[in-house]
């Protein structure tokens, strides 16, 4: 029987699509850079419609593409160039909020729901979901998990794996793993939802989470910081957690360059505060004692810095709206660098004491081979993650003969800094197919070697997402 016929008759031909108007945007990324043909695009409804899938694509020898919202920026939701053409698997109707319960503080969600449902849910029961990031109103729940993603909480947080408790897996065989645990201690074996958190698809369809939620907070207090250094913000930043523990939610900064591409290029923003600055960081509190007590001291904390010479200026949202408006500029920072030029994203964590050699050193390395090119900085600076991304202009990257080899070798440049400062070249965006080089490059051998045991047991015909995550062996 033809594949596409036998999915129809096992899903619904409905649910089966094949032209090229309905493929357009799963065989694309959202910045147009990586493409591929697929056989088709598969929507099931449950978990029992994805195994069937599975099991389909199993008997045919079929490689299957897991989908989420596609807003992957490494190259891991849409199919390669070449080889045979996957079945794209998207669970955008598996979007269920399937119970919260906010004395035990968790939420079942199935995979395909967007992520800022799954956070607008939790906090009308008066929960909060905290992984939070600037595609959440598309990204959906299953790619956070499988690509373990981290956004602009994870200081006060963590990162997505810190906030699964529990999962429903597709495996390989068509086995429904059904693992929806709600508990904060269970210590009966391998803890096997790690194997799947960060996987990238690679292991099995997860088909439905349980999360963890938190307290939700009702007080908030924001602030706009102009500085002149990495250094002075990573004092500030010292500062404020001495003075605010566990309330400091999220301590964000960009540079001049990326400021200056988020107000030339998106509608309706502007910079927050009046004077130029080379650095600029974005500061919240968050708790559910008194509103003007955290802005009070929010702003003590400014006026002792200011006085100090750490900061330039500085702006503190008075209001709800302000505190959103200065979000927003911050959340503005993936449109406008897709609308103005080209960037060569990477995504490298170091030790906090080391992010301004780092930032000097990244920015010496590419200079080196690309006189002059300009990097937009964008650091989750509370955990480390800096995103430092050379940047060409349209007319320059197409200047460019050989764009992959000068592409890869930028990138070597930056990851190498990375990892000599004990770092690492990929923090929270995933390895996808662009980072798989780097795999082979920068992982030692024996965790290479006991990965790619794990793909072999849980996948041994290579069906699921095939050439992600793990280089060539």
């Amino acid at each position: 029987m033809d594949v596409i016929a036998e999915l129809s008759g096992l899903i619904g031909a409905d649910a089966v699509l094949t032209s090229k108007i309905d493929l357009e945007g799963a065989t694309e990324d959202w910045r147009g850079r990586y493409r591929g043909p697929a056989l088709c695009l598969v929507r099931p409804a449950n978990a029992e419609q994805v195994a069937a899938v599975v099991r389909c694509c199993a008997r045919h020898g079929i490689p299957l593409l897991p989908q989420g919202g596609n807003t992957s920026l490494c190259g891991g939701a849409v199919p390669s160039e070449t080889g045979p053409a996957p079945v794209i698997l998207n669970l955008a109707r598996m979007r269920a909020v399937r119970s919260i319960d906010p004395v035990n503080s968790t939420m079942e969600v199935e995979a395909g729901c967007v992520l800022a449902t799954a956070q607008e849910a939790a906090a009308a029961a008066g929960r909060l979901y905290p992984v939070s990031l600037g595609a959440e109103g598309s990204c959906q729940i299953g790619g956070t998990i499988a690509t373990n993603a981290g956004g602009t909480s994870v200081l006060r947080y963590g990162n997505t794996r810190d906030n699964v408790l529990g999962l429903e897996v597709v495996l390989a065989d068509g086995t429904i793993w059904s693992g929806l645990y709600g508990l904060r201690k269970n210590n009966t074996g391998y803890d096997l939802k790690h194997l799947f958190i960060g996987s990238e698809g690679t292991l099995g369809i997860i088909t439905a989470a349980t999360l963890k939620l938190h307290p939700l907070p009702t007080r908030h207090a924001v602030a706009w910081v102009g500085m002149a250094s990495p250094a002075d913000a990573l004092t500030l930043l010292t500062r404020v957690q001495e003075r605010c523990g566990a309330r400091l939610s999220a301590f964000e900064m960009i540079n001049r360059l990326q400021l200056d591409l988020v107000v030339e290029q998106v509608p309706g923003r502007r910079s927050p505060i009046d004077t130029p600055a080379d650095w600029h960081v974005l500061i919240e509190l968050s708790d559910n004692s008194d509103g003007d007590a955290l802005d009070a001291e929010l702003q003590t904390i400014l006026e002792d810095a200011f006085a100090d010479g750490l900061l330039t200026d500085a702006a503190l949202a008075a209001s709800d709206a302000q505190r959103h408006a200065l979000w927003e500029v911050r959340h503005s920072v993936s449109e406008a660098n897709k609308k103005a030029g080209v960037g060569l994203t990477t995504d490298c964590a170091v030790p906090l004491s080391a992010v301004p050699a780092f930032i000097d050193g990244a920015t010496a390395a590419v200079q080196a081979l690309v006189p002059g090119l300009p990097a937009i900085v964008v650091a989750h600076l509370g955990d480390g993650n800096v995103h430092f991304i050379p940047f060409f202009s349209f007319d320059a990257w197409n200047a460019v003969a050989e764009r992959e080899a000068l592409a890869a070798a930028i990138r070597h440049a930056v990851n190498d800094e990375a990892a000599r400062l004990n770092g690492t070249f990929s923090a929270e965006h995933g390895v996808g197919r662009v980072q798989l080089g780097e795999m082979a490059r920068y992982k030692p051998a024996a965790e290479l070697a006991l990965m790619r045991a794990v793909k072999q047991a849980l996948d041994p015909q290579n069906l699921f997402n095939p050439g992600r995550l793990l280089p060539p062996g």
